[in-house]
Order: C-alpha cells, then structure tokens, then sequence
C-alpha cells in the first residue's frame, strides 16, 4: 500500500538507465531518514510532461535532463533569474498543490558549475574558453559571468561571437587561463578523444576544467595536465548539482 505522506521527486528524460541523480537521492532518503522517494520518468514526448504531474500528485520537485531542459519550460509558471537567462531548466520547484500548483525553473548548472570551479580562480583567471556550444555551454558561460570571468566561446564551425578551433593561436591561448570542456569529446566509452587545442601552448598558469566525469580523468585533462596545467572534473559539479536541487526543492 502506497505511504500518503511520502513526497516523491523525480527526472525528466528520455533515456535514464544511466542517471545519477536516483541513485544519489534514494540514498540520501535512506540514510536521512527522509520519508521520500525518486523516481525516473522516461517520455517519449514533452508532451507527456502534464500527465506525469496528473499520475502522480505526491511529486514536490523535478531534475530534467536531455532532450527536455528547454522544452520543459513551456510549463514554467516562473522562471529563476539564470535558467531564464540561459533558457533551459534542469530543477522544477513545485509551489502549492492541486489547483494552486505553479511551477518554477531553475538551472543547477550554473549553480554547481560556479561553487566548483570559484575556489580556482584567481586575478589571472579571469578569461575562459568554453569549448562548445551546446545548452551546456550556455550555463558556463553563465556562471563565469556571475564570477566576474569573460567567456569566449570556442567552436567547429564560424559564428557570430564564436571563435574556431583554428584561432586558438598563442595570444589567445595566453589571454585566456581558463579553458572548459562542454563537448562530449572524451566521455566513456569513447576515451581516446579530445577537443582539438594547441596544448603545447598552455602552461602551469592555466586551468583545464572538464565537465565529463566517466573517465575521472579525460584525454583533455591527461594533456592539460602533461604541460602543467591545473585540472578538474565535473564530479564535484554533478554532486553541487544534486545538493542545490535538494536546497530548491526545500525552500
């Protein structure tokens, strides 16, 4: 028989078998002695996304992930200051119930993204590459302007306030100590790739930030750190990530 008084939370998304955040959270309740459980929703279709919330009116709060972080925001009755800015929502706040329920987004990229990396910076740090495009990138680029760093975004192909991989010369390079991965170039199994930098030209001075996690340590970072570079993974990202969803949900 189901427990009445259990809150439920849960993900978003079209394939979860290998989400992080049910295992972390069921976890938690357990050793917390929280009255809670999470649950993966896999939908095929955005459009699923109001039948859930119907199924399941015990739900307090929401991860999404891939492919729905922009889709979902159709929904939002409100929008925090940053998942706005960026336009993708990866934390859904339920306030009220039944007929008074609303629904704010909120983006924990930003906000593990900037707690991990704050503590690396320094007067010198204060330029980054982000390599990639993609709704990752936008929250990045987000939290390094919250921190008072200029991003430049770095891709393949030539737009507007973009810059190639092929620009990357030693000014460049120079100017900005601050180089993040965004890309899924070097994420398990496919470990044997790296973003396409000139990594002869960094030094002890620069900070190579990889938000893959699986491996712990990426080709990027192998390179990186081969020249002297300061390194990091996005585990403590990941983690920051689930702790600020946990602090939304529970304001």
């Amino acid at each position: 028989m189901a427990d009445a008084s259990q809150k439920l939370y849960g993900l978003i998304g079209r394939t979860l078998r290998h989400s992080f955040s049910k295992d972390f959270f069921n976890k938690k309740f357990e050793s917390e002695g929280i009255n809670a459980r999470y649950i993966n929703f896999e939908i095929e279709d955005i459009g699923q996304f109001m039948e859930v919330l119907a199924q399941y009116p015990a739900l307090r709060g929401l991860n999404v992930t891939i492919p729905y972080k922009e889709a979902v925001i159709q929904y939002m009755d409100e929008m925090d200051e940053d998942a706005a800015k960026i336009g993708a929502v990866n934390v859904i706040r339920f306030i009220g119930k039944g007929a008074n329920l609303k629904l704010k987004g909120y983006n924990s990229d930003v906000i593990g993204f900037s707690d991990s990396i704050a503590p690396l910076l320094n007067e010198d740090r204060k330029k980054a590459l982000v390599l990639g495009t993609g709704g990752a990138a936008k929250a990045i680029m987000c939290g390094l302007e919250n921190l008072g760093v200029e991003p430049q975004p770095v891709s393949r192909t030539p737009k507007e306030g973009v810059i190639t991989y092929e620009e990357l010369t030693p000014e460049v390079m120079a100017a900005h100590k601050v180089i993040v991965n965004t890309t899924p170039l070097g994420m398990y199994p496919h470990t044997d790739e790296a973003p396409d930098i000139p990594y002869h030209l960094l030094t002890p001075d620069h900070l190579c930030y990889d938000l893959i996690y699986n491996p712990d340590i990426t080709l990027f970072m192998k390179k990186s750190a081969d020249m002297g570079a300061e390194t990091k993974n996005g585990l403590e990202m990941l983690l920051l990530q689930a702790f600020a969803s946990w602090q939304i949900w529970n304001q």
